[in-house]
């Protein structure tokens, strides 16, 4: 029988509460001590589909309702130490590399509503009046503490962590076992959190809700977490003398607040904590996305220092897996880090998107391949996609430039096909298979869906021979319906393809005459031909091809010769 504080008895079963609350996700805050890599655009990607997906379902098409914040995390020893390797002062270091990360949010519209630094005059406001509350709450006491430290991942580990390494020349280094960093041996005065004390509320709040961490692989790792052995108390702070870069604790200049704690308290700092009005409207987070090598600390730490605080854990800890290279872990001593930037020039950025939110699952690495990007690119992005709407919208099918009207008869002749009553069916079906797979967040299953509709409109396409149809003057209301049927499959499948491709999506509907107040789910649950009088509309001006082929070396050498 589990047992509960009346605090976190009380805040749990009231999670009904927070109904209320308008949706927020969140990314994790990136660590300044590098530049950004796709794991990084990764998690910021799924946030980003998230959040568009919910605009989308909820026809919210102006910013305000919903909430989606992401941001940068800027002190500690870490830092201290690649400011000093980069001859800069800590607060230069952090603009510079916290710049890279909203270029990066900015290249692949990434389309946050808050980005927090850490050195931010509001966040440390809520740094301050969350370690009040949690003071006055008696959940934080001082005491001397002993360990084994690793700079690395800013944490304090258990024997059972640790791991002997031998030295290519016969010495022995103490390592962490996950994640193979040097540890080092520090005794020193902290503040202390009482993380045992909390431990059932730990397991009732991952217990309660299946959906409190996502996929389930997680869930079933965090539950064994909690319920393996008690949680030792955790020290929240560190000797100024030792870590100056970061935030002073209260009222106590001789020490420094947790790194962590500090970077946790951001998703706070974003809703408004600290200047308080709209706070309650906000809070709790109902989706955070987070990387699986940071599972312990959002998933124990954080919930139960929001428990202690009189504070709802999240709705939801959405964790996703890693990204190797060429099936190789990245890594810097390897040469193999990708950086987004740098592929973005060669695959454009919603191309990058594409990749990683069609290939990328949250409950297992996925391997980035240049091959099999170009591969995909050109298949899907270039043929199935952007080639049907070229051919839709080609002076030689559609010298009129129009997305025509439909006459019944015509119609009723063209859908009495085999191949029109699957593309019909297979499109009628869309929406609502999407609705579950972007709910699910397997973002993947989506992509396959809405790729296999528009292979099922090239087939339809092919069979129909619009080409000859053309050619013959008394089958021209039957080319209408096959270039109408067409381009409302591209248009469904253009709105339905906004959250992993926003700039891609945003061209085809413009191509097509779509209007920007009709781009959301209500829009493609009732199709053309199912609402009776359809007027023609004139195509867009913007140019046709959605995604250029991508050419090797020895194919750009042959189109020249």
């Amino acid at each position: 029988m589990i047992k509960m504080s009346a605090r976190g008895l009380f805040l749990l079963r009231n999670a009904s509460s927070c109904s209320h609350s308008p949706f927020f996700v969140t990314t994790p805050i990136y660590y300044v001590n590098a530049n950004p890599h796709i794991g990084h655009l990764y998690s910021s990607l799924i946030a980003d589909t998230v959040y568009r997906w919910r605009c989308i379902t909820n026809n919210v098409t102006s910013a305000g309702k919903f909430k989606f914040s992401t941001g940068t995390d800027e002190h500690g020893s870490k830092i201290q130490q690649a400011a000093a390797i980069n001859n800069s002062t800590p607060v230069d270091y952090c603009l510079k590399v916290s710049s890279q990360y909203k270029d990066l949010a900015q290249r692949f519209s990434i389309d946050y509503t808050d980005f927090v630094r850490t050195t931010d005059e509001n966040h440390e406001r809520a740094v301050h009046k969350f370690w009040n509350i949690l003071k006055r709450n008696g959940k934080i006491y001082s005491a001397k503490y002993s360990g084994w430290y690793c700079v690395s991942d800013e944490t304090f580990l258990t024997e059972s962590q640790l791991k002997e390494r031998v030295e290519p020349d016969g010495r022995k280094t103490i390592i962490s076992g996950e994640s193979g960093h040097p540890v080092e041996w520090i005794e020193e005065v902290n503040y202390m959190f009482p993380l045992r004390s909390l431990q059932d509320d730990l397991k009732y709040w991952i217990r309660r809700n299946e959906n409190s961490v996502r996929p389930a692989k997680f869930r079933k790792i965090l539950l064994d977490m909690v319920e393996a052995s008690p949680l030792p108390d955790i020290s929240i702070s560190r000797p100024s003398s030792r870590v100056h870069w970061g935030i002073q604790v209260p009222d106590d200049e001789t020490q420094t607040v947790y790194v962590w704690l500090d970077a946790l308290v951001n998703y706070l700092t974003a809703a408004g904590y600290a200047e308080g009005a709209a706070f309650s409207k906000v809070w709790p987070p109902s989706v955070q996305v987070i990387g699986k090598d940071i599972l312990k600390f959002h998933g124990i730490y954080w919930p139960a220092f929001l428990i202690a605080a009189d504070l709802e854990p999240p709705a939801t800890l959405l964790c996703h897996s890693h990204w190797t290279v060429d099936g190789e872990k990245m890594s810097k001593s390897k040469n193999n880090v990708v950086c987004p930037f740098q592929r973005s020039k060669i695959y454009t950025n919603d191309g990058l998107r594409y990749f990683l939110l069609r290939e990328g699952v949250a409950h297992s690495d996925g391997n980035y391949s240049d091959t099999k990007l170009i591969r995909i690119l050109n298949s899907e992005l270039a043929d199935t996609l952007g080639n049907l709407l070229s051919r839709c919208c080609g002076s030689a099918l559609n010298p009129r430039q129009t997305f025509p009207r439909i006459e019944e008869d015509a119609l009723r002749k063209v859908a009495e096909l085999d191949v029109t009553k699957k593309l019909i069916e297979d499109v009628r079906g869309l929406p609502d298979a999407c609705m579950g797979h972007y709910t699910d967040f397997n973002f993947y299953k989506a992509v396959d869906r809405l790729i296999a509709t528009l292979h099922q409109a090239n087939v339809f396409f092919e069979t129909l021979k619009p080409w000859a149809l053309k050619k013959d003057p008394t089958k021209a209301a039957e080319l209408d319906v096959v270039l109408h049927l067409t381009l409302e499959t591209l248009r469904v499948c253009g709105i339905l393809l906004q959250p992993i491709i926003p700039n891609i999506a945003a061209c085809l509907l413009n191509k097509i005459s779509v209007e920007k107040g009709k781009r959301c789910f209500g829009d493609v649950k009732t199709l053309s031909w199912e609402a009776g009088e359809f007027a023609s509309r004139d195509l867009g001006r913007e140019k046709e091809v959605l995604f250029r082929r991508i050419l090797l070396e020895g194919e750009r050498k042959t189109r020249r010769v």
